[in-house]
């Protein structure tokens, strides 16, 4: 694993996790790319590969926790005296109950779809045909958000379930986690920023777990000092870096402006991998 990979890597971790274009299947792209340039096999996936995507996971996690660490605390904070006083109404707590639930939920339907996922990351043809599925629920989202008038900050109990049964879907490398979560939310008739804020805010739990300490269980333990550190992090410390650059002017972004541009760019670049991965498996 180089130096200049890892970074690379890093810097896509940074901006596809919280960008609605799917930060696994832009993993799953840049890294067949650079095993096609250095001829190395598809189908082959190392315990370094494996770590090092922990690793970048671990950086967002760490973007997110900065970013937000403040609505982190008070949520944290209204949940636990919510529970003492038994009094749920306040919005932080129910913030913190919808996220709990919301995990839960995305667990469940996650959890079945682990091995498809797996195998999904030696298919880049079929991650393409997914992300363009991903660019297409952004654009309708979109055109069904501008055809509704009233629309809502507030995440309610509804949207909350929508929102994770989205995010449980997102497992499969392709399906955008904060495009597929947004789109929910618009289709919720939640404002823009109002679904992109709780979409970042649930995922810290998912990132944490699903993304970091179950693929630790697929590790080689006796290999790890083998390991290319400097390049781990200098890769995990790029993706933190990129990841709080990109929530934080991302959800200026969404503020004033429409998601077609990622709508968009999904279906471009879904078209070109999976054509472009097909050329390669016929040996074109």
């Amino acid at each position: 694993m180089g130096i200049i990979q890892a970074v690379i890597l890093g810097i896509v971790q940074g901006l596809s996790e919280f960008l609605p274009i799917s930060s696994s299947a832009h993993l799953v792209i840049v890294s067949n790319l650079c095993k096609v340039f250095t001829g190395s096999d598809l189908a082959q996936h190392s315990s370094e590969e494996i770590f090092l995507d922990i690793m970048l996971h671990l950086g967002t996690l760490i973007a997110v926790l900065i970013y937000f660490r403040k609505d982190i605390i008070n949520i944290l904070k209204s949940l636990l005296i919510g529970i003492k006083t038994k009094d749920l109404t306040q919005k932080d707590t129910q913030t913190g109950l919808y996220i709990i639930l919301g995990t839960v939920i995305t667990v469940l339907i996650a959890f079945p779809l682990n091995n498809t996922a797996e195998n999904l990351v030696f298919k880049p043809v079929k991650v393409g045909i997914l992300l363009v599925i991903t660019g297409l629920i952004l654009l309708i989202s979109e055109i069904y958000s501008k055809k509704t008038e009233l629309k809502s900050e507030e995440i309610d109990f509804k949207t909350s379930i929508k929102i994770a049964i989205a995010q449980g879907i997102a497992a499969l490398p392709g399906f955008s986690r904060s495009g597929l979560t947004i789109a929910a939310g618009l289709f919720s008739k939640k404002t823009r920023p109002a679904s992109a804020e709780y979409s970042f805010l649930l995922s810290i739990p998912i990132i944490l777990g699903a993304s970091m300490f179950y693929p630790l269980l697929e590790i080689d333990l006796n290999s790890i000092m083998h390991f290319n550190w400097i390049s781990i992090t200098l890769g995990t410390i790029v993706s933190a870096i990129t990841g709080y650059l990109c929530i934080k002017y991302f959800l200026q972004f969404v503020a004033k402006y429409s998601l077609a541009f990622f709508g968009y760019y999904c279906i471009i670049i879904g078209i070109i991998t999976s054509a472009f991965f097909t050329f390669i498996s016929m040996g074109l």
